[in-house]
């Protein structure tokens, strides 16, 4: 019995070892592959491990969790508007269903399901199913050029052998320095992300799956019935991001700090700047939760208060929070971009210190 259990801890460790067969597929080749993936189905149970440390605010939601914490993950993918993401710790499960037109929320523990329309605002903070290495490691390449990424060498992941890709940003603004991505092949879906950071002695996250199969998940699987005697609710409530994204302005420039101004959400209330791994987000506040969020900042360890402005770092994110402009207005800045970068946008937007 205590041989045989011997051997089950020892096998993942055994089968990462064994000789892998070297991919001749190039750098240019396997991008293209992972940015082709996005309506590829599969499935897999993955761990996510952040390496970041942050303060807890009401304002920031899960956030503290997601970046400073293992999240094991087992997910369902059938479509971009068909999937299911199962967070399982161990005060309990909370599970996320995609439909077409909901996004329900189900806590197993509580008993209670909370639905909310699709599709999403512009400007959300990020949830357990953002820390899957198809959707993390897509995102972080989706603009990623050719003469950005090089090739690493294979790896055996999830019973797969995977060859790596590196992307080393251009960008002199970007806090991130590299991010590694080991892909399947096959489909293209990335299998393991790891994110490196100027500084840090470890990945500030690092995310992959133990058990992944490119089958399509069973249509039954990805559907969520609230049980009988659940609490369904309507989506309440908002935090920083989402009460962000309903303010309508106009105002912000084409340029700040020498991003320029990402066309895709261009027309919207907020503006998202730079490319890939680089982004700056400028994102005006409501003037009563622009004070609020000032407050929760100032007593962070490590708040940087310069006049009428408030400045945190957290391993490569860095935050901070404007003056009143002439309109009384504040910005909430943040992103993968230097302290600098930001207080060159905060000068732009007219809501520098004073």
């Amino acid at each position: 019995m205590a041989l045989g259990l011997a051997m089950l801890v020892a096998t993942p460790s055994i089968v990462a070892r064994l000789p892998v067969d070297e991919s001749e597929v190039g750098a240019a080749e396997l991008l293209a592959r992972v940015q082709s993936s996005t309506s590829t189905p599969y499935s897999g149970y993955a761990e996510a491990v952040g390496g970041i440390v942050l303060p807890v605010t009401d304002g920031l939601g899960g956030l503290p969790d997601l970046l400073g914490d293992t999240t094991n993950l087992r997910a369902w993918f059938r479509s971009p508007v068909s999937w299911r993401v199962d967070t399982i710790r161990l005060g309990g499960e909370r599970d996320l269903y995609r439909t077409p037109r909901r996004l329900w929320r189900w806590d197993y523990e509580q008993n209670t399901a909370v639905v909310s329309p699709v599709p999403e605002p512009s400007l959300r903070l990020p949830r357990e199913a953002d820390l899957l290495p198809p959707e993390l490691g897509r995102r972080l390449l989706s603009e990623a050029t050719a003469d950005e990424v090089t090739r690493l060498p294979t790896r055996r992941l999830a019973g797969r052998d995977a060859p790596g890709l590196r992307l080393v940003p251009n960008q002199p603004q970007s806090t991130v320095t590299e991010v590694d991505v080991w892909v399947d092949p096959d489909s293209g879906i990335p299998l393991k992300v790891d994110v490196l950071a100027a500084g840090a002695g470890r990945p500030i996250v690092s995310t992959t799956f133990l058990d992944f199969s490119g089958a399509t998940p069973d249509a039954d699987t990805v559907r969520f019935i609230p049980p009988p005697g659940a609490d369904v609710q309507q989506e309440g409530g908002t935090d920083i991001a989402s009460f962000a994204d309903r303010i309508d302005t106009r105002s912000l420039p084409a340029t700040l700090s020498g991003l320029d101004l990402n066309s895709r959400d261009g027309q919207g209330s907020v503006g998202i700047y730079g490319r890939g791994v680089t982004e700056l987000v400028a994102a005006p506040l409501p003037r009563r939760a622009g004070r609020s969020l000032v407050d929760q900042l100032r007593a962070a360890p490590g708040a940087v208060v310069t006049g009428n402005t408030v400045a945190l770092s957290i391993g490569p994110l860095n935050a901070l929070v404007t003056g009143p402009n002439e309109d009384g207005r504040r910005y909430l800045l943040s992103g993968t971009v230097t302290a600098q970068t930001l207080a060159t946008a905060a000068l732009q937007l007219g809501g520098a210190a004073t």
